[in-house]
């Protein structure tokens, strides 16, 4: 396909989820079934200019005084994909599979810039009504966290050191050109692709198969590390999903200890199994999914207990942008509802001296900080242990401050530590 047919492609597929109003996934999956012409490297390209349009969304429609897909693509084109306009004007010449030449407005959108006088949400590319959410945590800043959870993220790795060095994982991967993340010893990044390059699929190479790495962003490994799971302790994963972090303190522990992994879904646990034989980990018990009744031999045990709570995914936005506009405030309710319940569940499983780890993949205050302040209002016997104590105690490399500046909680964004939006609470029981 010509430069021209992928973004008419573009456009068509983003008038299809502005008409259906679904996942990204879905209407690429449909597009590519429905035009089986178009090659690995079309279709790639497509989808990274549908997720950049919806990464910028506000931004892309406010500088093109207009909302609609075109709107969106064309202007996609000269902020993400560093087109110059004059180029996109003679992509766009009407000829088959090519978009319909540009109108004057048109052009005076691609070369209008956004001025410091733009509202927030706009600069930032996050939905409106989140704009206290934004402004509460971040304050003048806001703009500028919410631009930097709007471009490509990088590909994060967490070499397994049950079985592999980062030395070793680096020189399998060297075509790749990998470098060791900032903070997370056995971290490992790939920069992002620009414009129509594809991103590698890390989990089909070998040394993903082998077992020596996982695909996981370094502010999952981080959040994992100063939960302070160690050789020979009791930990529960109580939210383990697939098993990513289940695999992450599974190496922290080094194969020892005994690590349970338990979550409310069938489906999403299932991954686990296979996850734990490529990764050579013993020392996982994975309970039976949705069974509350087998946590109760657990009450008052466990030294740690890690929650990788559900949440609104705010901070993933990078990686999943059509998320950020499906958000509503109904969603964002019960998603704290369903973080209430399962923290008062870990509660009763941490025993005296032991620690909960609350963590969330979000930056709204509603999930973080909020979240935190009304669980230790139901549970007088925990305290908040300052997270630079266990991030201290588990990571060599000096931590930076966090995204909201506070010394007990912790918040980590792409624009200040180069990660996904991660939060982390550590609280620890009274013995």
């Amino acid at each position: 396909m010509t430069p021209a047919g992928r973004a008419s492609a573009a456009i068509e597929v983003l008038t299809d989820l502005a008409a259906r109003k679904r996942p990204a996934s879905e209407a690429l999956k449909d597009w590519g079934l429905t035009h089986r012409f178009a090659g690995s490297g079309d279709r790639a390209a497509i989808g990274s200019l549908v997720f950049d349009c919806l990464r910028q969304r506000s931004s892309l429609a406010f500088a093109m005084d207009d909302d609609s897909p075109r709107s969106l693509v064309l202007r996609a084109l000269v902020t993400a994909w560093a087109m110059l306009a004059d180029n996109v004007d003679t992509l766009c010449d009407g000829s088959r599979f090519a978009p319909e030449p540009l109108s004057d407005a048109e052009r005076a959108g691609l070369a209008r810039a956004l001025s410091t006088e733009v509202p927030s949400w706009v600069r930032g590319d996050y939905p409106q009504w989140l704009e206290a959410s934004f402004a509460g945590m971040f304050g003048g800043d806001a703009a500028e966290e919410g631009a930097a959870l709007s471009v490509r993220a990088p590909v994060d790795l967490r070499v397994n050191t049950l079985k592999a060095s980062r030395d070793k994982v680096l020189k399998a991967l060297a075509r790749f050109e990998p470098q060791p993340t900032a903070y997370a010893a056995s971290g490992l990044r790939i920069a992002p692709r620009q414009g129509p390059a594809r991103i590698p699929n890390l989990e089909a190479d070998a040394a993903h198969g082998k077992g020596w790495l996982e695909v996981q962003d370094e502010g999952s490994q981080i959040a994992a590390l100063v939960s302070g799971a160690g050789p020979r302790l009791q930990v529960i994963d109580l939210c383990a999903g697939a098993g990513g972090k289940t695999l992450a303190l599974a190496a922290t522990m080094q194969n020892t200890g005994q690590l349970y992994a338990y979550d409310t879904s069938r489906m999403r646990l299932r991954p686990i199994f296979e996850r734990l034989r490529r990764a050579g980990v013993r020392n996982v018990q994975a309970l039976e999914a949705g069974e509350e009744a087998g946590l109760g031999v657990l009450e008052g045990r466990m030294d740690r207990v890690v929650i990788d709570a559900p949440c609104t995914g705010s901070g993933t936005w990078r990686r999943r942008p059509d998320a950020k506009w499906r958000l509503s405030p109904e969603m964002l309710s019960a998603r704290v509802a369903d973080q209430v319940a399962v923290l008062d569940a870990g509660a009763g499983l941490v025993k005296p001296g032991g620690r909960l780890t609350y963590i969330t993949c979000s930056v709204l205050p509603t999930e973080n900080r909020e979240q935190v302040e009304s669980f230790l209002a139901r549970h007088p016997d925990f305290a908040v242990t300052p997270w630079r104590e266990a991030w201290d105690a588990a990571i060599e490399t000096e931590a930076p401050p966090s995204a909201d500046g506070s010394d007990e909680t912790l918040l980590m964004t792409p624009r200040s530590h180069g990660t996904d939006g991660f939060f982390v609470a550590v609280l620890e029981r009274r013995a």
